[in-house]
Formats: C-alpha cells, structure tokens, sequence
C-alpha cells in the first residue's frame, strides 16, 4: 500500500451526523474528507421521519415557542436517571440552538416548526407539550443534479407509488381525501405532481421527511468542497504519536492511507445490523430472529470497532441498548420482506393492540419506544416479543393499518400475502390471526364499554398531550377512542424493532470519544449513533437522535478546528473529487 492522500478531517459515514460534521468543518476553512461504506449517502437519516429535537431553538422561537435550557436540563435528568451525563447534555443544550441557527444561515439546510408535536412524556419534570422538534424543510431532487443517483432512497414501505408524504399537515390530507374537498384536491394535486415527475425522470423529485434532510446535508457538503467517497468502508484507524491520525480505507478495491490532521469523526450509524453485538445486548434477539431493523443493511457496527480498536469503550449499561419501535413484516413481490415500522397509526381511534392471548398491555397511543418495553415487560420468558394490532372496518378504509393504505386503494393484495389477517366475526379474525378468541372478544367487550365513556380506564389512552397529536380531533372527547364494533374485523403482527442504537461509544462534551479511564483519545470524535446516547437509554421525543447528531457534528468541527498546534503541511495530495 503505497497511495496516502492528507486532509484535516476524516468522517466515517454519511448520516446526519456525519455530514453535519463534515459541512462544519469546511465551513471553518478546514479540509475534509467524507467515507461512505455503502453505494449512497444519507445513512439511515435518509430513511427516518426527520425530525430534529433540539429545545429551544431558533426555529421554534420564531414560531412563538418559548422555552429554557433549564427546563430541558430537568426533563433530560429525568429521563436519562442514574445515566445522566451532565458534561455532554450541557453542551448539547449550549450548541444545539448555534447549530440550527449556523445551518440555516450558511448552508442549504432550512428548517421548518413542528410546535404543536409534543415531547413524548410532557407532564415529566420540564417536559413541554411542544416546540423542541423541528424537521427540515422539503427539497426538490434536482437540486442534486447528477449527484442524486448517490442519495439513499427512502423506506420503500413508507411510500405511495414511490411518493413521499411528508409528516404533519400533509399526512393529514391523505387521512381525509375521501372525506375533505380540500384534502382531496391537494392530493389529487401531489399525485399529479408525482405522476409527471415519474414521467419525466422516473422516480419522484419532491423529497421530504428525513430524506430532505440527508439531500440537504448533501448539497450543502458537496457546496462547501467536501469530498464524498461512496463504497469506501474505513478497515482500521492509524495514530501517531498517540492520537488518531487517520484511517486504512478500501477502495476501488485498493487499500489507501488517509491522513486526517486535525482528526477523525466517527458516525457511521451504530449497530442495528450488527448480529453479534446484536446477540450481546438486545435480550429479545440472543438467536438473531428476533429483531427486525428498517436500517441500512451496511449498519453493521463498523465505527464502534474502530473506536474500540484504539482504546474508545462502548456503553454496555443503558437500560435500553436501542430506540425501539413496533415494525410489522411487509412481504416483497421479489421475495424476502420489508420493515414497516409504527409510528402513528396505533394513536388512531378504534384501534388497540394485545398479545397472542387477545389481552391489551399497553397504552397504543404512547411512544413506539414506550410500546416496546411495555411488550418486553407483558411477553412471558421464554417467548418472542410479538403483538398484534387489531381494528375492524371502518378504521381500515378511513386510515389504513400498516402498510395497508386506507379506502380507495384496495386490500386484496395484502390480504392475499398474508401480511393483513381479516375475518368477518371477532372470534374468526381471532382464529386466522393466531390469537386466544375468547381472550380477545373479552377485550373489544371492555374496550367498547370503555370508548362510550370517553375514558380509556385499562390504560389511558388518549391521556396525554402526544397521544392526542397522533389521534383525530374529529373523535369526541377523546381523539384516541372509537368502537371496535364493525365487521369485518382486521389484525396485523407487530414485532421488535429499531431506529437506531443507543449503546456508542462513551464521549465527552467535545464529542471526543473516551478511553476506559474516561480521558478523551485524542484526534477521535463520534456524532450520531456511534456516540453513546445522551439520552441515557430512554427516548424523551421526536428528533433525540437526530438532534444531538447534528449538534455534535457540529460541536466536533469546532473542536477541531480550535484544537491548537495541529496546523498540518502547507501542502496537502487531495484526491480528485468524485465526478
């Protein structure tokens, strides 16, 4: 191996915080190299809903919102318990609302409010019942130029035809096209957008949700000259002198050296596909057949390797190695199956969720973190984590199940592959499903009796200000609860999922990454998921690993770029950029 080529910083991945990273640092006059394991950028943030969750922020502010550092302070400590870090909080706190404010200004990121989506347990000590989470705004493909054949596409289950429904108001107007004129004609209008888009480029153009956000990270790297080298996975980092000087990465089939002067960034999107370390520490998954990721298949842990390789140290304690999520199997026309995960149909009313006993566990409404720790803790030993979520006619045709959209698009389909299971009494569905029919018909009896109260006293559903966000305020008074009465009645299985690992590597409020002494190791930074969650292991809301993603990227640019005596030759062999 004799090719070496230099630059300031090396990023390991190409998700949020990967890129947010990279951008920074080139912004601050630094050179900077971008390896990407996989065909394209955006990591998993490319396939994720997009929504950012930084309290008090710039955005939100102009919004009306009003917050403090404090009371976000209070709400972390809460949720994070014993695993509170104080060090790593604070200056998320501190450069959270810089970063937003640095990407909105200097780059081609804009952001968009979401006041009214609240934190996921707003009544916590310094919980608010919205504006911490921000999403970006949509972006038009073309933007990219030829560069959009490297962008990640989006979840293929969690779009219409290829089209991508943005979160909020816009998901909103599908919910009602069949019942709202106005709904009706904006998505009569999106679709014939999307149509002509198919028409004149073969794909759609309008990104959204969390593929707007990687597409604008993207540009505003490709902006700023960074170099973006996809299909070069990084073998193992190089010191000298005791710090981190660069990496061995494999490309166009060849070993190369790059030497990274002022650093390297590890964000290579954690772990979630890593079957081993999988075995280690997600209890429901000690045979690898109990996990179901939505993540990029190239999640394999890489970055924690490498960190662990030079003397970084993974979390091992966390409560919750993982961000949970409810995900239901979608078979593929091609073979195999898709992840569907979900997120927001389970706050709908006149849906409730039970084990294969037919008996409810958990309020549905609650955060898809919450609903899986509450299925690990109702699942008896020995058993696989698995619910399946049950509603009957009319909640199918107005919002769906699932990957099942709602009336006009027809359910034959689903049905004939076995991802939708039907029948036309509750003891029949009980019977095709798998479930205990007299343990599920007791249920939809309580639950019926219940639902005319306005009241759910099993478990509260529609209690809370989030569980109401995700409802449907045309249900009176509680926008969570409808009857379960109406033939035919419909179920799907849900089962263990994730959206992104919680247990990185151990860093300090620098984002640099710590040895088992707890001393920092030098020339080493971890952003996204290959940093240990300052979340302690909990999920406090919308956005908690995108957020701190983009704030630590950009925390370790500045780092990098203050550390001082690592100024590097005056002359530097950069590669060619990609064409």
């Amino acid at each position: 191996m004799s090719d070496t080529v230099e630059c300031d910083v090396l990023v390991v991945g190409s998700g949020a915080g990967g890129l947010s990273a990279a951008v920074a640092a080139a912004a601050r006059g630094l050179s900077v190299i971008v390896a990407e394991k996989e065909p394209y950028v955006g990591g998993t943030t490319a396939l994720s809903g997009g929504f950012l969750w930084v309290p008090d922020n710039p955005v939100s502010r102009r919004d009306g919102i009003e917050d403090t550092a404090e009371a976000a302070r209070a709400y972390l400590r809460h949720e994070a318990g014993n695993h509170f870090n104080a060090e790593a909080v604070d200056a998320f706190l501190e450069a959270g609302p810089q970063a937003v404010d640095f990407f909105e200004r200097e780059t081609a990121l804009q952001f968009e409010p979401a006041s009214a989506f609240s934190d996921y347990h707003p009544t916590a000590p310094g919980g608010r019942s919205g504006g911490r989470s921000i999403k970006a705004q949509p972006y038009r493909a073309q933007e990219l130029g030829r560069e959009l054949r490297r962008l990640r596409p989006p979840l293929p289950e969690l779009t219409f035809v290829g089209l991508m429904v943005g979160s909020g108001p816009e998901l909103k107007h599908f919910f009602n096209a069949t019942r709202s004129l106005a709904s009706a004609a904006y998505v009569a209008g999106r679709l014939a957008a999307h149509l002509r888009d198919l028409a004149l480029n073969g794909r759609g153009m309008l990104l959204t949700n969390g593929n707007a956000l990687a597409a604008r990270l993207f540009r505003s790297a490709l902006d700023r000259g960074v170099q973006i080298w996809t299909e070069a996975p990084a073998l193992r980092l190089e010191r000298e002198g005791g710090a981190v000087r660069g990496a061995i990465l494999r490309r166009d089939g060849r070993e190369l050296r790059v030497r990274a002067h002022r650093g390297v960034v590890l964000a290579a999107g954690g772990f979630p596909q890593d079957k081993e370390r999988r075995r280690a520490l997600f209890p429901h998954d000690r045979d690898n057949t109990g996990h179901s990721s939505p993540a990029p298949s190239g999640n394999t842990g890489d970055g924690l390797r490498l960190g662990e390789g030079v003397g970084g140290v993974v979390e091992q304690g966390y409560p919750n190695a993982a961000a949970w999520v409810p995900v239901s199997r979608v078979p593929r026309k091609e073979g195999g199956f898709g992840v569907f995960p979900h997120f927001i149909d389970r706050a709908k009313p006149g849906l409730i969720a039970v084990l294969p006993d037919g008996r409810r566990f958990v309020n549905e409404a609650n955060s898809y973190h919450d609903f899986i720790q509450a299925l690990f803790a109702a699942t008896p030993p020995g058993q696989p984590a698995r619910a399946f979520l049950v509603v009957d006619r009319p909640f199918l045709r107005r919002f769906g199940l699932g990957f099942v959209k709602p009336f006009p698009v027809p359910v034959g389909p689903h049905l004939r592959s076995g991802y939708l299971k039907t029948g036309r009494s509750v003891e029949e569905l009980a019977r095709h499903a798998g479930i205990d029919p007299a343990g599920l018909a007791e249920t939809l009896a309580r639950w019926n009796a219940d639902v005319a109260t306005g009241e759910d006293h099993a478990f509260g559903k529609g209690a809370t200000a989030y569980n109401r966000f995700n409802g449907d305020p045309e249900f009176q008074p509680n926008p969570c609860l409808a009857p379960i009465a109406e033939g035919p009645f419909y179920a799907v299985e849900v089962v263990v999922g994730d959206l992104g690992t919680f247990a990185g590597l151990r860093s300090n409020g620098h984002a640099q990454v710590l040895d088992a002494a707890g001393q920092p190791v030098p020339g080493l930074y971890a952003a996204g998921n290959d940093m240990a969650s300052i979340m302690g292991g909990n999920y406090p809301g919308g956005g908690i690993t995108l957020g701190p993603a983009l704030a630590f990227g950009w925390i370790a640019a500045r780092h990098m770029a203050m550390a001082p005596g690592w100024q590097g030759p005056s002359e530097r062999r950069l590669a060619p950029a990609e064409p």
